[in-house]
């Protein structure tokens, strides 16, 4: 007898033979050929119940440039498997062509000579084009968004969130989960939350002092869809006090609380749940961890680490579904449900190139009255680049480079530190770099750039904290972004050591010297989690930089050796 796994992998075989599961047409597609609209949004509906995904928007309304990491390593169990292979291994394992609209969206290679080719990406009017498309032919579907969503942009730092409430609020929601919302101080979030015409949702919010779950953000809410009775469960970022400052919101505790996911599990099956699907922002290598502890989840929306997978990855019999970041992509999961039981399923990633698909008129001028006021601010030119700028990667990118080289000049330093986050669209060369450039790859509410000293054993202390961050084997102590990004100082990393072991080498590289242990450094860096940390803002340092360099060329960084792998 054919066990619901074994039916489920014949599902998706099947359905990516069909071209059911993944790109759909677009992804053959050569760069000489013209994408259209109906190609990028065609799909055979399937089943009963459809669920529409986007996640890690990070504020960005218009379209952007974004470009995929180079690298992103995997330890343990990760190690060479999705969303760990990335350039022309992560094309050969999906089919992807050479120079296709999919190698443009899902890859790192040519990026700039293809971006000129396909353009931008993302634009919430032209996301809305594509929900509102799904809902013309499954009105019923469930619009789900899993959170760093009100942060990331000069409109979104200066409304406190509320440019972004205004217009996701057009896409009409009907839930979400939350991480970087909270670094808005939580009697914000509170007063945001309170307004929301969706569910809130965050089974691993608990109240600090009680140790108990808030009324503010349930657990999970039952839909009734396709003539099915579902149950979304949220699980909010878990590591926010360590990844965030924990100051900002010292009324709330997180965590995974995987146990307590269980009994949410059990609780919404015994109230009649046939379908449970959880709106996470764990990060990928998390969720598939606890998918593989906690039993009874049919699909889980992974987020925070920013993946795009063109196809599910299915532990036991929960599917996860990856959808990528920045408003660049919308997932579409059509779901067969029969007698309480996913039978099968259906997906589609799909890429928002924003000139192909026409903006949506409503969401367009809710947008545009959100950046009117703010207009000659974020279009003023503080110079130019000569260099692709960049974020993702598990290590150094351009844009962070650039950082670090305004924090030395700026603030006089020896050493700077930038945080390895995620989020932040990229420049092409022979672009003008706006104020609002800058402001995409530093806002956040705090962007102090401080000046201290470190010693250089306490400098090796946080590249080993933050390495084990991201090269743990077990992904549950994996509670970071990527690495801390550094200027001025070399060192070579083996990701396959132990906690404490994993950095050497360490270089001042002003002068070739080695690091010593017992010496003070002159250190500059920014988004310090301790409260009260002193200086000017980084988009004001940085700014300046720019403005004296006029135009930015950068070098390729070979400051950091990795070994290991």
């Amino acid at each position: 007898m054919m066990s619901r796994r074994d039916f489920l992998q014949v599902s998706m075989a099947a359905a990516a033979l069909t071209g059911a599961s993944g790109f759909g047409n677009w992804a053959r597609l050569g760069a000489q050929q013209a994408l259209t609209q109906d190609q990028l949004l065609e799909f055979d509906t399937f089943g009963n119940v459809s669920l529409i995904h986007i996640t890690d928007i990070h504020a960005q309304m218009v379209p952007i440039y974004f470009r995929e990491p180079s690298i992103n390593l995997g330890v343990g169990n990760n190690k060479g498997a999705v969303p760990h292979v990335t350039g022309a291994d992560f094309r050969k394992l999906y089919g992807i062509a050479d120079g296709s609209p999919a190698h443009y969206a899902l890859s790192s290679g040519d990026f700039a000579a293809l971006a000129q080719s396909y353009g931008r990406v993302g634009g919430l009017d032209r996301v809305a084009t594509i929900i509102n498309a799904i809902r013309a032919d499954r009105p019923d579907a469930l619009l789900l968004d899993g959170g760093d969503t009100w942060h990331g942009s000069y409109t979104c730092y200066h409304t406190q969130g509320q440019d972004m409430v205004n217009v996701m609020n057009a896409l009409k929601p009907d839930a979400m989960t939350f991480h970087w919302e909270f670094t808005l101080g939580s009697d914000r979030v509170a007063e945001i939350v309170e307004d929301l015409p969706f569910a809130a949702l965050g089974q691993n919010i608990f109240d600090a002092e009680w140790d108990e779950p808030t009324e503010l953000f349930p657990p999970y809410k039952f839909f009734e869809r396709g003539g099915t009775k579902i149950a979304v469960i949220g699980q909010a970022f878990p590591y926010m006090p360590i990844a965030n400052p924990g100051w900002m919101f010292p009324e709330y505790s997180f965590g995974i609380r995987d146990r307590r996911m269980q009994e949410m599990v059990d609780e919404v099956r015994a109230a009649g749940a046939e379908l449970v699907v959880c709106l996470s922002h764990n990060g990928f290598d998390v969720d598939k961890s606890m998918a593989s502890k906690v039993k009874g989840i049919d699909v889980i929306l992974t987020g925070h680490t920013h993946d795009a997978l063109p196809e599910p990855v299915l532990v036991g019999e929960t599917l996860l579904i990856a959808s990528g970041s920045n408003g660049k992509f919308v997932s579409r999961v059509d779901l067969d449900v029969r007698d309480g039981r996913m039978m099968g399923y259906r997906t589609k990633l799909i890429p928002v190139f924003s000139d192909v698909i026409a903006p949506d008129p409503e969401v367009a001028a809710a947008i545009e009255a959100e950046r009117a006021p703010y207009k000659a601010q974020l279009e003023e030119v503080i110079g130019q680049t000569d260099t692709l700028l960049y974020r993702r990667g598990n290590f150094n990118g351009t844009w962070d480079d650039l950082i670090c080289d305004a924090l030395l000049s700026e603030r006089e330093a020896e050493i700077a530190l930038s945080p390895g986050v995620r989020w932040g669209p990229s420049v092409l060369p022979g672009q003008d770099i706006t104020r609002e450039d800058i402001w995409n790859v530093t806002s956040m509410t705090y962007g102090e750039a401080y000046r201290t000293e470190m010693t250089g054993e306490f400098l090796k202390v946080v590249l080993e904290d933050v390495a084990d961050n991201i090269f743990n084997p077990d992904p549950y102590y994996q509670q970071g972004g990527d690495m801390v990004r550094t200027g001025g100082l070399g060192y070579r990393v083996d990701v396959s050591k132990p906690q404490g072991e994993r950095i050497s080498e360490m270089t001042l590289l002003s002068t070739g010297e080695p690091i010593d242990p017992s010496r003070s450094y002159v250190v500059a860096g920014w988004a310090s989690v301790n409260e009260g940390t002193e200086g000017p803002q980084i988009w004001d340092v940085v700014e300046n930089h720019i403005r004296k360099q006029g135009t930015v060329s950068l070098s390729e960084n070979n400051s950091v050796e990795i070994v290991g792998i």
